[in-house]
């Protein structure tokens, strides 16, 4: 995959995340809709801790994939990483990603063609590792070389795993 590192895998640290949420499917994404909320009242969020934004997808068990629907629904979150959850704006909520091991590949594109690089990590990638997805939230991480639909864009893809 010349758009994505080979993954490596690491453990992830507890982390509150403050955002938004919306439900949606893949048929139905309302992404773009989300992350337009969540801009104008990320300066609301006063007790963040890096300028990172975590695009969070929980979905609602462990079998979403395996009988995998593109109209089955899911929650996504824009969000940022804070100290504590202890001062939320309004209209906004606490996330609390747990600590476990995930596999994370470096994306380079276009967020617009960031389906192929899920359709290698689940198609290709996943079933010949020795992991096996597990039940927890999936997230990218957008730093600063993240530039949205610039083909030199970047972004980390944080998938959950467990040994198989």
């Amino acid at each position: 995959m010349e758009f994505m590192s080979k993954p490596s895998i690491k453990t992830f640290q507890k982390t509150v995340l403050v955002g938004k949420r919306l439900k949606m499917s893949l048929a139905m994404n309302r992404t773009k809709e989300l992350w337009q909320e969540f801009m104008k009242q990320r300066s609301d969020i006063k007790n963040r801790v890096d300028p990172e934004f975590y695009s969070v997808e929980v979905y609602p068990d462990s079998t979403f994939f395996k009988n995998f629907d593109p109209h089955n629904e899911f929650e996504k979150w824009a969000a940022v990483k804070v100290r504590d959850h202890d001062t939320i704006p309004k209209e906004m909520e606490a996330l609390t990603i747990p600590q476990g091991l995930y596999a994370v590949f470096l994306y380079k594109g276009k967020a617009s063609d960031a389906p192929k690089a899920y359709q290698y990590i689940f198609g290709t990638w996943l079933p010949m590792a020795d992991y096996t997805l597990d039940d927890r939230p999936h997230f990218a991480i957008m730093g600063e070389k993240y530039k949205n639909e610039d083909p030199s864009s970047e972004e980390e893809l944080w998938i959950p795993v467990k040994k198989k």
